[in-house]
């Protein structure tokens, strides 16, 4: 690979004091830490619940709907923030007290996305909600929202999407990114939004005396391997607030005390409970999570995350582990199709725009993410509504420095009615557009590109922590690293450069390889993983400049430092 390799710079002064290992204070330094005190993620830490737009109008309204059992609806999405969001807040208010709460989900092809006037026709003409509760959307379905309030129920939209020009006229909108929101953390995902949500409910109802005479306030912090797993999904910015939430839900779910559902998907993906990290949740579960939304019904989804049994959540998980093995299938041949477009389309566009009538429509975000991070290139990818359909529906992936829901309000501004719906935020985004307008779209957000992206950001470039010494590659190292996460998103995981010789190479399967490697700095012959890249194509080479992680491998009751290369920088 071609590749531009920049250093972390650190500042590990007041960190070194601390009695650190001089790698992970270098780590921690150049991801802005400047103190131990930032890497404290007990719970009492966590930023209080205000500030959160109508956080205070939404909690007493929905306080009032469990005093008096008034039939509620948590409308939910497709994906896993939405997901863990939903149960969240269908696991809260039943535990609070509230016995008439369910849920629905948009179907993705008959409703669309969040809020639509058609989910609130179909829904609200067979149920009698009086609340509708959105999580992980709302901010943008001002007609959802006014058909929901025709039909005599109100609405509370709990969201983190960015807001559009015009805000839904909501009994109550709770976004940490609200003009105005005083809340200081702007990263929450949906499914953190609903916490906080939630929180507020139980403190509006302990003021009013709700607990007390056989009811019990829950324990609403047993929720947060929910929240940590919807948070990780949804590739938000790990501040520190959701480092908070991440590292409780893992550390309950390391100590065995979580939902059953989650305990599933991790099992049926071969993970142990005891020692799961955030990598685990977004490579593991979190996919199979999805693929429900993607190719059939999130309620399965949701219901495997509420059931109540292991094995229940079983059944469910079992379930989504075969959707997800159909996804994979699905995705290998859109990538391979979007691959064949790019390699035959005008090599100057600084924005894929792919479509093709034969793909499906839960996995275009899928493929447009595969073709960022191969070209690194803001990149859209379309599928048709329907078959035979002349709507289309887009899924856009960004690179860092262009903020991708901006570039389509800049579109929109521009050539008002090109482009039919829109929302997002800055790294992913979602749309829907004529299928006559899709030449004319392609053009304007590359007019915006012209404008407003620095060329420079399209030269791939990677960011290490530099050289590990002789005396790093140990399982102590690899250790500490790992348990001083959660890493994810905005606060990313240890990624080390250098120059191996290579001491043995072999195959594993048809698409990875394995080389027996000893850094030229000298220390011990180490395994390293190069996974998706097979054998016949990496250059026959004596020595290679790796990028790579350093984790440990249990293998047969040996414990051994190992790296995972994440890019073969250069040969010789």
């Amino acid at each position: 690979d071609s590749l531009r390799i920049r250093r972390r710079q650190a500042s590990t002064a007041s960190l070194d004091r601390e009695g650190l290992h001089p790698v992970l204070a270098r780590v921690l330094g150049s991801r802005g830490v400047e103190s131990l005190g930032e890497i404290d993620y007990a719970l009492g830490h966590l930023l209080r619940p205000v500030g959160l737009g109508q956080l205070e109008q939404a909690a007493r309204r929905i306080a009032s709907a469990v005093e008096a059992d008034e039939p509620t609806l948590v409308v939910g999405d497709f994906d896993a923030d939405g997901a863990t969001g939903t149960a969240v807040c269908v696991l809260a208010l039943r535990a609070m007290g509230h016995h008439d709460v369910d849920f629905v989900v948009p179907d993705r092809f008959a409703h669309g996305y969040g809020l639509s006037e058609t989910l609130v026709e179909d829904t609200l003409r067979d149920q009698r909600a009086r609340l509708l509760i959105t999580v992980d959307n709302g901010v943008s379905s001002v007609r959802g929202t006014d058909a929901a309030k025709r039909a005599g129920a109100d609405v509370v939209i709990t969201d983190h999407h960015l807001p559009g020009e015009e805000i839904p006229a909501a009994h109550a909108v709770v976004n940490p990114n609200l003009a105005g929101a005083a809340f200081p953390s702007k990263c929450l995902a949906g499914v953190g939004v609903a916490f906080y949500t939630m929180l507020a409910v139980q403190r509006q109802l302990e003021a009013a005396g709700w607990f007390g005479s056989g009811r019990r306030p829950p324990k609403l912090t047993d929720l947060l391997d929910l929240v940590a797993l919807g948070t990780v999904a949804d590739l938000v910015p790990l501040d520190r607030n959701n480092r908070i939430l991440v590292s409780q839900g893992l550390r309950r779910i390391r100590a065995g005390r979580c939902r059953p559902g989650i305990a599933a998907l991790l099992s049926l993906a071969g993970r142990d409970l005891g020692r799961v990290t955030a990598a685990d949740l977004g490579f593991s579960a979190a996919p199979r999570l999805n693929a429900a939304g993607r190719l059939d019904d999130m309620r399965i989804g949701i219901n495997c995350l509420l059931a109540e049994t292991e094995a229940e959540a079983r059944g469910f998980a079992t379930t989504l582990h075969r959707l997800n093995d159909e996804r994979r299938r699905i995705q290998a041949d859109m990538e391979d199709e979007a691959l064949a477009q790019v390699e035959t389309a005008d090599s100057g566009r600084r924005i894929l725009c792919l479509v093709d009538d034969a793909w499906h429509q839960g996995v275009v975000g899928l493929v447009a993410s595969r073709m960022k991070e191969k070209w690194h290139r803001p990149s859209f990818a379309f599928a048709p509504e329907a078959e035979g359909s002349s709507v289309l529906k887009g899924s856009a992936r960004s690179i860092s420095g262009f903020h991708i829901r901006d570039a389509l309000a800049w579109v929109d501004a521009r050539h008002p009615g090109l482009i039919a719906r829109f929302g997002g935020h800055a790294m992913a985004a979602g749309l829907t557009l004529d299928r006559a307008k899709l030449e004319g779209f392609s053009a304007a957000i590359e007019a915006c590109a012209a404008d407003l992206l620095d060329p420079q950001l399209l030269e791939r470039e990677i960011v290490t922590d530099g050289e590990l010494g002789p005396t790093d590659f140990t399982v102590e190292l690899a250790g500490t690293l790992r348990d001083w996460g959660p890493w994810g998103q905005g606060f990313p995981e240890a990624l080390f450069d250098g120059w191996f010789s290579v001491v043995d190479r072999r195959a594993i399967g048809v698409r990875h390889s394995k080389f027996r490697v000893r850094a030229e700095g000298g220390g011990p012959d180490l395994d390293a993983l190069l996974f998706n890249r097979p054998l016949d194509s990496v250059p026959q080479a004596a020595r290679l400049r790796l990028a790579y992680a350093l984790e440990i491998n249990e293998y047969m009751g040996n414990i051994t430092p190992q790296l995972v290369v994440r890019h073969l920088l250069a040969h010789a």
